[in-house]
């Protein structure tokens, strides 16, 4: 069994959900998730918010994006949180960053570093990461995040 289905069994034992809201990763995480027998019982809702318009719909404020950009810790948080909220999940994965290629409608931030955050609704804890990716394309840093968003979870499951 890998990490990720020992990840869906964990929840599952506990009765517990989750949803993601994912920028840079276009849906890496959750294409992931979905491709586990038995993941409809802990997967609620999941996002694609690749622009700030969305990102803002879905219930980032935008006074965080304008304050520390699109491409920061703080935007991870209020992602994970807002579609916890959304979905009524017991944790929130967001994820945001620069994968290979400059934004030209954010143009700050580092090329190639992404911020992630889980929130964890029960406990109103957030646990926030950021990570530099360094692979040639996109697919091959889109698993390398994800990969380092399954150790994360697997490590505040268990």
């Amino acid at each position: 069994m890998n990490k990720l289905e020992e990840i869906l069994k964990i929840l599952n034992n506990k009765n517990q959900t989750i949803s993601t809201m994912e920028s840079c990763t276009g849906g890496a995480l959750v294409n992931e998730i979905t491709n586990i027998e038995g993941a409809s019982n802990i997967l609620k809702f999941s996002a694609i918010t690749y622009s700030n318009e969305y990102k803002i719909k879905m219930g980032i404020s935008k006074d965080v994006i304008d304050k520390h950009t699109v491409y920061s810790k703080e935007t991870s948080i209020e992602m994970a949180k807002a579609i916890s909220k959304f979905a009524n999940s017991d944790y929130g994965i967001g994820i945001t960053g620069k994968l290979n290629r400059v934004d030209e409608n954010n143009l700050s931030g580092n090329d190639n570093e992404v911020f992630y955050t889980i929130f964890d609704k029960n406990n109103n804890k957030s646990y926030s990461y950021n990570y530099f990716v360094n692979q040639n394309n996109r697919k091959d840093n889109k698993n390398d995040v994800i990969s380092q968003i399954i150790n994360s979870l697997y490590e505040i499951l268990k």
